[in-house]
């Protein structure tokens, strides 16, 4: 066993909530027949919530996320680079 203290980074921590958000809101779309993917972008794009269903409090769970914090960690993932998002 470790006695160590572990250090968590608010960086990881984020993405970490971000990648559990939206396969959850993923698989929430996918259950009622939506394309996840062109649905997440619309709402990505515009906000507009309505993009995201109500089922099992999805619109709710992606509302926590800044818009533009997930673009941030989306791109970082897609690019493959380890930058401060700051």
């Amino acid at each position: 066993m470790e006695n160590g203290t572990r250090m968590f980074s608010v960086t990881e921590t984020k993405e970490k909530f971000f990648r559990q958000t939206l396969k959850k809101v993923y698989n929430e779309l996918k259950k009622k027949g939506y394309n996840p993917i062109n649905q997440i972008v619309g709402y990505l794009i515009s906000g507009d919530p309505t993009y995201v269903t109500n089922q099992n409090g999805a619109r709710a769970l992606i509302g926590k996320i800044e818009r533009d914090e997930l673009l941030k960690v989306i791109l970082k993932f897609y690019l493959d680079v380890d930058e401060d998002m700051g």
